[in-house]
């Protein structure tokens, strides 16, 4: 028999190769293993220039199959449309063509994300997730930083020179900050990141659009930094502390050439039947005409908000008409997609193809309107079938107040219009 110190090194020894058999065989596991695993991921998508631009992934297995969450600040993007195979991952984005392809091994994704844009090019940005890893651009935060809360004055400029006023919203907890910048005619939706020393990083990705804003006090207080969106492409902009600071909507605002005529449209349904203002369903009516694209992240914002305006709304006369402007001159093609943004936004009233998202399509489908300058843009029709108000743009739910207002807005627009009688009612001796 072996002595006691013997016996305990021995076991000790023995003890050691077993833990580094388990170690070996769980590392061999996490590498190798070619099955979606749950859990949260911090995801990167790889810019052009070599910039990074990080979101939230969460992955669940639910009995129907697997699901993705998209995660921005308090937004979380369900996306259900999953196929996930040994070693392969790919997704739809919910009301969207664009598409998210990887391989799987173990804890780690790597593939790319396409995004379509107009005419059927795609920007591919590489795409690559680690399970476990919660945070999005700093994995050790400092606890002294800059205190960047509160509205800024946002003066962005593009690679033509062209100038845009916007307004940044911010809040922070400690080195975590949320907020949106709101543009005259839309807003960047939700935007998460932190603030590290004097260095602010946002972005978001929520399978409409990738978003990603850098910047940096400089010695008189202001953010002075870059921005990068897929469509927009790189802007510079410098940003100064404004409680007051605004947008002016007013200048990019759409307005009728007569004001005093009836409001026509005729367009194809997504069975290819023509669809015109002059049809009975829509005689007598109180008409919400919207001008949006499938392809828009605020169209969507827009088209949720409708969908209850429809529900609300349709029994006492109100008609929902979308006039969808698409990125494919193949109607087919767009009929595919404005099917995805119905389904993904639960939407039943009418959306008719109108023409493609360009500028001069959208004038040529609506002479009445001096310019289509903004989507989505909102029109409310009365019963004689004149325009009442235009709202161009729309603020969704990550500008708060604004989107409050905005549905307050709408709400006593609608109300208004419903209250009054048809032309025919009014010439009535009844009503006399």
């Amino acid at each position: 028999a072996l002595p006691a110190h013997r016996r305990l090194r021995a076991g000790r020894a023995l003890l050691a190769v077993v833990l580094a058999s388990a170690l070996c065989v769980a590392a061999c596991g996490k590498h190798t293993g070619r099955e979606l695993q749950p859990g949260s991921y911090r995801a990167v998508l790889e810019l052009p220039g070599g910039r990074s631009l990080p979101f939230g992934l969460d992955v669940a297995l639910e009995e129907a199959g697997p699901v993705l969450y998209l995660i921005n600040g308090v937004e979380r993007v369900r996306v259900t449309e999953v196929v996930a195979q040994p070693g392969k991952l790919s997704a739809r984005m919910p009301g969207y063509e664009s598409t998210l392809t990887a391989t799987i091994s173990g804890g780690e994704l790597s593939g790319a994300v396409t995004l379509i844009h107009a005419d059927g090019r795609t920007l591919e940005l590489p795409f690559e997730a680690r399970l476990g890893e919660t945070w999005r651009f700093h994995p050790e935060p400092l606890s002294d930083n800059a205190d960047l809360a509160g509205r800024w004055d946002v003066a962005l400029t593009g690679g033509k020179g062209e100038r845009v006023r916007a307004v940044a919203e911010f809040e922070q907890h400690f080195e975590q900050v949320t907020g949106t910048v709101i543009l005259p005619t839309a807003d960047q939706r939700y935007l998460a990141g932190e603030v590290r020393d004097e260095e602010l990083r946002l972005s978001r990705f929520d399978g409409g659009a990738a978003v990603l804003y850098e910047a940096k006090l400089d010695d008189k207080g202001r953010l002075v930094g870059e921005a990068w969106t897929d469509r927009g492409g790189l802007q510079r902009f410098v940003a100064t502390r404004n409680a007051d600071a605004d947008v002016d909507a007013l200048a990019v605002a759409t307005r009728l050439r007569n004001p005093e005529a009836g409001f026509e449209f005729s367009s194809r349904d997504l069975d290819g039947r023509t669809v015109s203002s002059r049809d009975t369903q829509f005689r007598g009516k109180v008409l919400l005409v919207t001008l949006g694209g499938s392809w828009c992240p605020n169209s969507h914002d827009e088209a949720r908000l409708l969908a209850q305006l429809d529900r609300r709304y349709r029994a006492r006369g109100l008609v929902v008409v979308s006039l969808m402007f698409e990125q494919h001159a193949e109607f087919e093609r767009a009929v595919a997609a404005v099917r995805r943004f119905r389904a993904a936004n639960a939407i039943d009233y009418p959306t008719l193809v109108a023409g493609r998202m360009a500028e001069a399509s959208a004038s040529a489908a609506l002479p009445q309107l001096e310019a289509v300058r903004a989507y989505p843009t909102a029109l409310f029709v009365d019963r004689s079938g004149r325009v009442r108000k235009i709202h161009t743009g729309f603020a969704g739910p990550a500008t708060r107040v604004r989107h409050e207002l905005l549905v307050r807005e709408f709400e006593q627009t609608i109300e208004q219009l419903l209250a009054e009688p048809t032309p025919g009612e009014v010439a009535s001796p009844e009503s006399s």
